[in-house]
């Protein structure tokens, strides 16, 4: 195949960011904005700690990341609408002689949202290749990288309600998506889940992206949100992704070891059922930046679980509410840019 996808467990050459902006995301009040701020700012140095992090900046906010932002890490100034780099950015792939190219899927900003703009970020993915002078791949696919997980040995996990839903792609249907993935990513099984998390489906949300929902840690193995409080309405959602995913078999026509990955025991925040997971971690060179939520036990636990699954890797947990009330997780703002496979 042409293009690969390699897994997040590949060694890296840096992680890409986005440094927030004012905008309905980032919070109406000044106390919200700041600790908005200040939550980027705690993912971009834990990761800077093990490897590189070049960070996009809006204008508007240079002087604002120069104070905020270690000298260690990258800036690249650059008029962006949000701040979701995971989404907005490129997904990056090997060409068949290991070298990079980028993956520019459209991006029309979650389903077009009347919250959000696409204006600029459409053509993020295509500016940051230009950066690092790796050909583009194009797609015809409105997609982010979000919503998409793969094991690096051809297996791709996808969601319903974002690749086939209307707001993206009203006339796909699931073989034209496989075969565009299997073109772009080089991946030959698609195991589809019906739909993510209850909170993705608000204002904020992405309609169901798979990173809060399930990855892989390894092939043959799948990490998956766990909500165990029959309340909450991730609890039914969940059991029924669990079953498919015990049920599935990937590429290689191995039956999936599931793995749970409890939720916190909050339930709630001022605006409804939260979607706190642990499942929007990134992996790194050495380390595991997972997301934290102030609960001692469940934190310790997601952590415990994190290191089994990767082994070698420090787990390094950040706290990540601040995140989570704007949309999204560790996971969702960071995206990695592989190394060359020799």
């Amino acid at each position: 195949m042409p293009y690969v996808m390699p897994p997040e467990t590949a060694p890296q050459d840096r992680i890409w960011m986005a440094f927030p902006r004012e905008g309905a995301t980032l919070g109406e009040t000044t106390v919200e904005r700041e600790a908005g701020y200040a939550a980027w700012a705690a993912v971009a140095h834990a990761i800077a700690e093990y490897q590189p992090v070049t960070m996009i900046v809006d204008p508007s906010e240079r002087s604002r990341a120069k104070r905020m932002l270690s000298a260690g890490i990258e800036t690249v100034e650059r008029v962006i609408d949000d701040f979701w780099l995971r989404d907005s950015g490129p997904t990056f792939v090997h060409a068949e002689d290991g070298s990079l190219a980028a993956v520019d899927w459209i991006f029309n900003g979650w389903g077009g949202g009347d919250w959000t703009s696409a204006t600029h970020d459409r053509g993020l993915a295509a500016f940051i290749a230009g950066l690092l002078g790796v050909p583009i791949v194009p797609s015809l696919l409105v997609n982010e990288g979000g919503g998409i997980h793969v094991d690096g040995d051809g297996t791709i996990l996808l969601t319903e309600t974002v690749q086939l839903g209307p707001e993206r792609n009203p006339h796909a249907d699931a073989a034209r998506v496989e075969a565009e993935m299997a073109r772009t990513l080089g991946t030959e099984k698609t195991i589809w889940l019906p739909r993510g998390l209850a909170r993705d489906y608000e204002p904020f949300g992405t309609r169901g992206h798979v990173d809060i929902v399930a990855t892989f840690p390894s092939p043959g193995k799948v990490l998956v949100h766990a909500q165990p409080d029959e309340g909450h309405p991730d609890h039914a959602t969940m059991r029924e992704i669990r079953e498919i995913l015990a049920a599935a078999t990937d590429a290689k026509g191995r039956r999936l070891e599931v793995i749970d990955l409890p939720a916190p025991e909050t339930l709630t925040d001022a605006h409804g059922f939260v979607d706190w997971s642990y499942v929007n971690h990134l992996v790194i060179n050495g380390a595991v930046i997972a997301c934290a939520f102030d609960e001692r036990k469940a934190d310790a636990r997601a952590a415990e679980i994190l290191s089994t699954a990767y082994p070698g890797r420090r787990i390094v947990s950040v706290d990540a509410r601040e995140l989570f009330a704007r949309g999204g997780g560790v996971h969702c703002i960071t995206q990695q840019q592989p190394k060359p496979r020799t």
